[in-house]
């Protein structure tokens, strides 16, 4: 369990080997990885994030355990590898939130990469996963699948397999991990900045949220795994290019498809996916240079919302797919370590990348799926493990879960529709009382998906669940009606669809 949230008073009075700042998907597995090795054996390590935990890109990427298809064309085939062989890995140890997916790669007459060019790029992504099940559908058989899809010049799809996720539940899930081999965590506390200490180690300035103090925490080593926000603390020239990605969730009844399809938009042949997610139809991603206030919440614009609907009513026109089928969307930043200025956003690498400035060391990039690798080059960038130690976790046997932490039936499973149900209730009873909840929208935008897949953030059912956040989160009225009016704040603002567009 995620423990009591300390206040930044009582952190600044440890003395910590090391702090991690970063809540995501990143940070988590640096810290997870850190308390598992045992040369760390009793080391103070503490993780600080300036919002709640997954805030940011790790609770707004695609929903997807993968090898990255694309990332073959553009001939990354060691990010592809690495990303296989963990996807491998979470598949079994943690089945219940990263599950097995049937994907497929719609080919149509004159695109490229058609049935043959697809062909050797399948037969390597299942040999670097270990596994062999991709396979052509024919037209027929695919319209049997996807019985909405236009058929104008379709010529069939590639079948093949990758796996779904709840990135935030993933983020909580290793940090529940790394919780339960002595790691320390605290969300809503934010590091303003942070220097060199004269008498070695660095001084951490840190505001916290709650109590509206700030405080010096010292560490003796640094971590800065703040993602897009990387070049904030680096000390360096800035190295990270913000881009958003926006997704839409439609009801799954306007769209019932089992499959995740992967489709080139008709206007740029950019590879869009199409896909069941908690009993929803997520249509998703763009690629867009972001240049907003990275500490604020990340809106999908009219633009983004114009661009996702066209390549429904151009792939499925039969289902008249339109703003109103709209249930939410969501839109995250990745932090893409820049290569070429000008270069098209889409064709820039997703590999992660380290560095060290005057003791600092900063990791940004990199892929939700390969965040225990990533968490190898920190330490090994720390000098807590060297060359040969890190080949030989490459693929240890050790299981990189072996906590046994029994949480609800079905949170975080992505196949499942979530329900407004006596069992949604207990749930969020054992959420508010074991994961650090500070506000409503940890609830039910990231401890669970609820607000994302109700209309209106399942404004009326609000009721009930003040009911479950007052009694054991000890809000009086005043305090609740706060926290509503900010949920609904946010979820008008950030996670409804623009309403200009028609």
């Amino acid at each position: 369990m995620l423990g009591t949230r300390m206040d930044a008073t009582t952190l600044a009075q440890t003395e910590w080997d090391l702090v991690v700042v970063g809540g995501g998907i990143t940070g988590a597995g640096v810290l997870l990885e850190a308390m598992r090795r045992p040369q760390t054996r009793g080391k103070k390590i503490l993780l600080l994030e300036q919002k709640d935990f997954a805030w940011g890109t790790s609770s707004r990427s695609s929903k997807m355990v993968h090898g990255g298809i694309r990332y073959m064309a553009q001939g990354d085939f060691r990010l592809v590898r690495e990303s296989l062989h963990e996807r491998e890995r979470l598949l079994r140890e943690i089945p219940d939130l990263v599950q097995r997916q049937a994907y497929l790669f719609i080919v149509r007459g004159r695109q490229f990469p058609n049935r043959w060019a697809m062909a050797p790029i399948m037969w390597l992504y299942d040999a670097f996963a270990g596994i062999r099940d991709h396979q052509w559908l024919s037209k027929a058989r695919l319209t049997q699948s996807v019985p909405q899809l236009d058929v104008t010049h379709l010529k069939g799809a590639m079948y093949y397999t990758d796996a779904l996720v709840d990135d935030a539940r993933l983020v909580l899930r290793v940090l529940h991990e790394a919780v339960l081999e002595g790691g320390q965590v605290c969300n809503y506390m934010q590091v303003n900045h942070l220097s060199a200490h004269h008498t070695g180690g660095f001084d951490l300035s840190v505001s916290d949220a709650l109590s509206q103090t700030e405080v010096t925490i010292h560490a003796k080593s640094v971590v800065n795994a703040t993602g897009a926000l990387a070049d904030a603390l680096s000390g360096t020239e800035k190295r990270v290019r913000p881009l958003r990605g926006s997704h839409l969730l439609i009801e799954h009844h306007r769209l019932p498809i089992e499959h995740s399809l992967t489709i080139l938009h008709p206007r740029d042949k950019r590879p869009v996916f199409v896909y069941p997610w908690m009993g929803m139809t997520c249509v998703g991603t763009t690629d867009l240079d972001h240049t907003g206030d990275l500490r604020q919440e990340v809106d999908c614009t009219e633009e983004e919302v114009h661009y996702l609907l066209e390549l429904m009513q151009h792939e499925f026109p039969a289902a008249h797919i339109t703003q109103a089928d709209i249930v939410s969307s969501f839109a995250g930043v990745r932090p893409i370590i820049a290569s070429d200025k000008g270069r098209n956003p889409s064709q820039e690498r997703r590999s992660h990348s380290v560095w060290t400035h005057q003791g600092v060391v900063t990791v940004s990039g990199g892929k939700l799926t390969t965040f225990r690798l990533i968490a190898h080059d920190v330490l090994r960038a720390l000098g807590w493990i060297d060359e040969h130690q890190q080949r030989a976790l490459w693929d240890t046997q050790e299981r990189l879960f072996r906590h046994n932490v029994v949480f609800p039936n079905d949170l975080g499973n992505p196949k499942k529709a979530i329900e407004f149900n006596p069992a949604f209730l207990q749930t969020l009873a054992w959420i508010v009382q074991h994961e650090m909840v500070v506000h409503l929208d940890d609830v039910l935008l990231r401890r669970t998906r609820f607000g994302n897949t109700q209309s209106n953030g399942g404004c009326e059912y609000l009721p009930q669940i003040r009911t479950v956040c007052q009694k054991y989160l000890a809000w009086d009225d005043a305090r609740w009606q706060f926290e509503q009016d900010r949920y609904l704040n946010i979820i008008q603002t950030h996670y409804s669809p623009p309403k200009t567009y028609t």
